[in-house]
């Protein structure tokens, strides 16, 4: 049994050292807990009676720090004692820097982790003198769709659905668009020397197909309004802003909790995005979401190289995903957004290509509240279903249109014609309801008492008709956000709860200033919610919320009103007519049938 000593250099704070001497006589050892008031004296002589295999020491108070702690160092020297025994500090006074720099071999900063401080005992460390963590801990990446066998238990809406999706199947066979013929071409360029004459020749034939906008900048170099290039000396400069490597074992979740959480990016600038990157991977976030502007969805074709720019969203480049990319941590699941606009084919191949997880792609969404056309959206959002199978990649479905005011069995009756479309072409869809307090929510009262009921029966709907992971986005909590940074933090992190103890797959949280921003969302602001998250999902561990008896009523009311709703588009026996005519969403509830890329559907 290896002996540890716990001393609280310090008069009166020792919480520390009795927590610790619990956990570690959980574990076995043989932990001598020292009394408030210890002198470093006191610790060096019990060590030489006792010759222990580390010496914890904490410290609360803030002045005399170094002199008490360095003397501590120097006598442990003197004695022998750091021949045999490892010297690890801690405490509301200590940062990692100021431990490394007084010579302690591990220093202990933020929430305690016991697996760090056994690892230190047992000398698995490597890094522990800095504070970055333990070599032992190890993030892995989720496979969130793992453990789905997307078998249907509502069969009715099984076969509305079979009936639905042959139906689009049929309506896309032999028809095209300049997307797709864009995407064709992009994976032919991807795989040519950029200053040969094939690749030469296959840009030619790209610029033919694209907006006067985009050749420019080809061809002449004339950018559109507000983008320019990202200098070299830019992207070299950016590992001076990274301050302190990522300790692998941090984690928002708290004891049993399994949601999955995601944050998204799109500030306009790669390097800004990295950096935003890597401070929510710092906080332990699991995966991150790139967020396109809308103009770059509504123009015939990309762009190339190191772009930034002056709007929200970040210009999709190859070279913009594999600067990204590069940076991340091996373990960040990566979704690449393609789920609306003109250049949908071609999102899926350069988010393949530059290493994505997961793709992102909602037809009715698209060609509605995105925009886009809902005939040549369909045509493309068809072929794109079919690159995501090719990929082996699932797609998330993202139920935004709800945002505007759309019902959410409307929303949903939607994401599943998705799913259903996936998986016919053998692709693993995630479906995306929204959570939060919608237009629809406010207009119709249906949060009026709580937003807990409302929640979780659209969350739990989905486990009374398919067997499919669910992940609440985009954001949680969107539109509870306020100007006041705390109260956004406040309500995402209640949402977050919410979501986990609901067991969901996955959730998306956002800043707390990511709607009011005015401006680029800044990182005090990502940190704010991140905080907020992790306190209240501590908070309330493996508890839950109690929904009222409203929550059965209301989920049997949405399931009701999808089987209508798939009702009514499978009798209409057309698709694209349904959006068009307000099935899935209409004027009324907030939604518009797109117009960009009208009539470029190619027929043969």
């Amino acid at each position: 049994m290896k002996t540890v000593i716990l001393a609280p250099l310090d008069p009166v704070h020792d919480n520390a050292v009795k927590l610790i001497k619990r956990r570690l006589t959980d574990y076995g050892y043989n932990a001598i807990a020292m009394r408030p008031g210890t002198t470093v004296e006191e610790v060096i002589q019990l060590a030489q009676e006792t010759r222990p295999a580390a010496v914890l020491v904490s410290r609360t108070l803030g002045y005399k720090v170094a002199e008490i702690l360095s003397r501590l160092v120097d006598l442990a020297e003197a004695a022998g004692v750091r021949d045999y025994a490892r010297f690890g500090v801690g405490g509301m006074a200590l940062t990692k820097e100021a431990g490394a720099e007084l010579g302690f071999d591990a220093t202990f900063v933020g929430d305690l982790d016991i697996s760090k401080v056994i690892d230190f005992i047992e000398g698995k460390h490597t890094d522990l003198a800095d504070g970055s963590g333990s070599s032992a801990a190890k993030r892995v990446k989720r496979d969130i769709t793992a453990g789905f066998t997307y078998e249907f238990k509502d069969k009715t809406i099984e076969k509305l659905l079979d009936q639905i999706t042959d139906q689009i199947l049929r309506w896309t066979e032999g028809k095209n668009s300049t997307g797709i013929e864009r995407a064709k071409l992009r994976r032919e360029m991807i795989v040519e020397d950029p200053n040969g004459a094939a690749y030469a020749a296959l840009r030619e034939k790209y610029l033919a197909l694209s907006d006067p906008e985009i050749v420019a900048a080809y061809t002449t170099g004339q950018m559109p309004s507000g983008v320019r290039v990202l200098s070299q000396a830019e992207r070299d400069n950016l590992p001076s802003l990274f301050h302190s490597a990522i300790d692998p074992s941090y984690t928002l979740r708290h004891g049993a909790q399994k949601t999955t959480f995601f944050a998204q990016y799109g500030t306009g600038c790669p390097v800004m995005d990295i950096v935003h990157i890597r401070l929510c991977e710092a906080w332990g976030i699991d995966g991150v979401l790139h967020f396109d502007p809308s103009w770059n969805a509504q123009k015939e074709g990309l762009l190339e190289g190191y772009l930034t720019h002056e709007h929200d969203g970040t210009i999709l480049t190859l070279d913009n995903l594999k600067f990204v990319k590069h940076y991340m941590e091996p373990s960040t699941i990566w979704n690449v957004r393609g789920h609306r606009g003109l250049n949908t084919p071609e999102t899926q191949v350069l988010a393949h290509t530059a290493g994505a997880d997961i793709l992102k792609i909602n037809i009715p969404y698209g060609s509605t509240g995105g925009g886009t056309d809902p005939a040549r959206l369909t045509v493309d959002g068809v072929y794109a279903l079919k690159l995501a199978g090719e990929y082996g990649l699932p797609f998330d479905i993202p139920g935004n249109d709800e945002l505007s005011g759309v019902p959410p069995f409307k929303t949903f009756a939607g994401l599943l014609i998705m799913m259903a479309l996936g998986l016919k072409l053998n692709s693993k869809p995630i479906p995306k309801p929204l959570m939060c307090l919608s237009p629809y929510m406010t207009i119709y009262g249906r949060m009026d008492d709580n937003m807990i009921d409302m929640n979780l029966a659209k969350l739990t709907v989905w486990q009374d008709i398919v067997d499919t992971p669910v992940w609440p986005g985009e954001p949680i909590g969107f539109m509870t956000h306020t100007p006041e940074r705390v109260q956004s933090s406040m309500t995402t992190a209640l949402h977050a709860a919410l979501a986990c103890s609901a067991g969901v797959t996955a959730a998306t949280i956002a800043s707390s200033d990511e709607a009011y921003s005015k401006g680029p969302i800044s990182s005090q602001a990502r940190v704010d919610t991140l905080r907020a998250v992790r306190d209240v999902l501590r908070f309330v561990g493996n508890g839950g919320f109690q929904p009222t008896p409203a929550v059965d009523s209301i989920k049997d009311e949405l399931h009701t009103k999808i089987t209508e709703v798939l009702q009514q588009v499978a009798r209409r026996g057309d698709f694209v007519s349904s959006i068009y005519e307000g099935d899935l969403g209409n004027e009324e509830d907030g939604l518009f049938p797109g117009r960009t890329g009208k009539d470029t559907v190619i027929n043969g």
